[in-house]
């Protein structure tokens, strides 16, 4: 099954695709086809032609925040998420080079000292790797003064925070890009609205992706609206098709379905804190298809998508990418999950 596949070195892309002579909007693009199993390669120019006048994509409008900062003795911090105690959820990392890697250091109670003298008490374990931590300032206003981009050792060399932007951010919330967005421009975002296709927002500042082997995603701030809800509903009356955006439209708008009492694929608006983990268990209520990455093996995203496109099809996707050498992480390649 492709929860378990291996992905090559290769694969992984280093640099964003502007760096590797290809616009925003012209990077790969795998389409799957439920009802008929087909998969098919496509570029990301080809959206306009797939989906139909009617349909409905909703996007994800939490900025990307500058949630890295260096600490004392060759420790890194990555904000990830607020929690609502006011406290935030941290991951500790090592500095390597360029890079980071997952430190097992720190304590229960002990205090980092961070830039401009601030101060950042670990209260308690979370998970294997995340604490639960308090800033001795207020975390935003500090992250976008001393912060930088969350960055990974696939990705060689430093980008602005401009590269881990998506055209749709209005407000600085996410640890990590909602990357499903990043090849829309707004040249591919007027060619598909001249198409008839509706676009509407929510918000879900989403935390570190970069989960351990089965690690579960953990509760994050979401915000469906009511307009967007109406939207939503109406769409779906009307026979078109909703289209997410990212694995974190996804999250969002199956909550905002289970707020209400009719499990008929309306949503609710609704704000709060989501701890929703879409599975082939749970099923999908709301969503039609979803445009979104390529995800790491063992990901908890791939039981997402397979609950889109059922196990077989999956593991022939993610086995076509491979061949096809399509490119992984936030600066790679995307695929198009439709229902038909």
């Amino acid at each position: 099954m492709s929860i378990g596949f291996a992905l090559p070195a290769d694969l992984e892309a280093h640099d964003p695709p502007e760096a590797r002579g290809t616009a925003r909007d012209s990077v790969r693009m795998l389409v799957s086809r439920r009802a008929t199993g087909a998969v098919s390669h496509h570029t990301f120019g080809d959206l306009t032609g797939l989906l139909r006048p009617g349909d409905l994509i909703v996007v994800n409008t939490s900025g990307t925040l500058p949630a890295e900062i260096r600490a004392c003795d060759g420790l890194a911090v990555h904000f990830s998420t607020p929690v609502p105690d006011g406290g935030w959820l941290v991951e500790l990392r090592t500095v390597a080079g360029p890079a980071t890697v997952r430190s097992d250091s720190g304590a229960a109670g002990a205090t980092l000292r961070l830039p401009a003298g601030a101060g950042l008490t670990l209260t308690r374990r979370v998970t294997s790797r995340l604490w639960h931590a308090r800033l001795s300032t207020a975390v935003v206003p500090y992250l976008l003064k001393y912060g930088v981009p969350i960055r990974y050792s696939y990705v060689r060399r430093a980008w602005p925070l401009a590269a881990y932007q998506t055209v749709f951010a209005t407000r600085p919330g996410s640890a990590e890009m909602p990357s499903a967005s990043r090849p829309f421009t707004p040249e591919a975002v007027t060619r598909l609205v001249a198409r008839g296709v509706t676009f509407a927002p929510l918000t879900l500042d989403t935390g570190v992706s970069s989960l351990e082997g089965d690690e579960e995603p953990y509760p994050e701030p979401y915000d469906v609206p009511p307009a967007t809800a109406r939207l939503v509903n109406q769409v779906r009356r009307d026979g078109g098709r909703v289209i997410a955006a990212g694995t974190t439209v996804v999250r969002a708008l199956e909550t905002a379905a289970r707020a209400r009492a009719a499990a008929d694929g309306m949503v609710a608006a609704s704000a709060g804190w989501t701890g929703h983990v879409v599975t082939p268990a749970s099923g999908i209520l709301a969503v039609d298809a979803l445009l979104t990455g390529l995800h790491e093996p063992r990901s908890s995203h791939l039981r997402m998508l397979e609950a889109f496109t059922g196990p077989d099809l999956l593991d022939r996707c993610y086995r076509a990418a491979i061949d096809g050498r399509y490119l992984w992480h936030e600066f790679g390649d995307v695929h198009l999950l439709l229902p038909s």
